[in-house]
């Protein structure tokens, strides 16, 4: 089967500026990234922030282009940002937002903001784009009489509910949720996550999942890629790497997240905090924290490598590795 998207070896380089007359420090928030997702299948990507997850999200849609690599949609590679083509296709992909309050137009009503990529993609008349939008209302938990309200008259989780049904008024066939869930509280977070599960269920939609909440991405997807500083440094099956984790760094994540019964002196605990990205460490950029490293991790960056059946970690000191591709 052909993967709805490919990615292969993506970079992006940001350029900043300590102070006035410094010199340009260049930043590579992606740095050399390749994933695929299946049709049907959700994808979570997770990290600590700064890792590049949001930046990858772009990337994958083509808001952010890629300074390095490939994007390929459906085995046909990403059409240039902003051109006709692009356009087109992005009513195939669509992107849920963090913030919804900042992604709603507050001047616009919910029906005429769910209503306008119908209009900016001249799908259907007035009457079934009218039609359309009280189907999508009413498939996202929202009551007709909120048709004529205006976002900051809705709550947290009925503005991200606006933003889904929003989304998804053209028929995607790619959502890439960036964080959707992290500003709502608990309740309304299994609210929009059980909405997210229906609804690709449903219609069987592909979804890139981007949280650092392990419990949902655990509860929602797939399959699962850990980013640190810009890099996958493991990737499989999510049963498999919340089971058995085989990069450091996937241990300390997961092992952060509190079970019952669990005690706390079982907890990895990271040392220190991620390094500056303008200034990444010789060799495996996550040697600095690691209670593993031994002198090749701070000389050679490792390839991220095949450990399991249909598991992959960049780890020198993973048991029985064979690489798969070149760090």
């Amino acid at each position: 089967m052909t993967p709805l998207l490919e990615a292969d070896e993506l970079v992006r380089i940001y350029h900043g500026r300590k102070g006035l007359f410094a010199t340009a420090a260049p930043v590579r928030a992606v740095d050399g990234v390749s994933l695929r997702v299946m049709p049907g299948e959700t994808l979570g990507i997770v990290g600590e922030s700064g890792s590049g997850k949001s930046t990858l999200g772009r990337m994958l849609l083509g808001v952010d282009p890629a300074q390095g690599g490939e994007v390929r949609f459906g085995g046909v590679p990403m059409p240039a940002p902003a051109t006709p083509n692009w356009r087109k296709l992005r009513a195939r992909m669509q992107m849920v937002y963090q913030d919804p309050l900042a992604a709603l137009d507050r001047r616009l009503t919910i029906a005429q903001q769910i209503r306008e990529p119908l209009e900016i993609h001249d799908l259907g008349n007035e009457k079934e784009r009218a039609r359309r939008v009280q189907d999508l209302m009413r498939n996202v938990g929202l009551r007709p009489d909120q048709a004529g309200r205006y976002a900051h008259e809705l709550s947290g989780g009925q503005r991200q509910r606006v933003v889904i049904a929003r989304a998804l008024a053209t028929s995607p066939d790619l959502l890439v949720c960036d964080e959707p869930v992290s500003a709502l509280d608990v309740s309304i977070q299994a609210q929009v996550v059980n909405l997210l599960r229906d609804l690709r269920q449903e219609r069987q939609l592909s979804m890139v999942f981007i949280s650092h909440d392990l419990k949902v991405v655990r509860n929602l997807c797939d399959r699962v890629a850990v980013m640190y500083l810009g890099r996958i440094v493991e990737e499989g099956p999510a049963f498999e790497v919340f089971d058995a984790p085989r990069h450091p760094y996937t241990r300390a994540l997961i092992s952060s997240v509190p079970e019952p019964g669990r005690k706390l002196d079982s907890r990895v605990i990271l040392q220190g905090e991620p390094p500056d990205p303008a200034r990444r460490p010789k060799g495996c950029a996550f040697h600095p924290r690691c209670s593993f490293a031994t002198d090749i991790c701070r000389g050679q960056p490792p390839a991220l490598k095949r450990v399991a059946s249909d598991q992959d970690a960049a780890c020198h000191n993973v048991p029985g590795a064979q690489a798969t591709c070149a760090a």
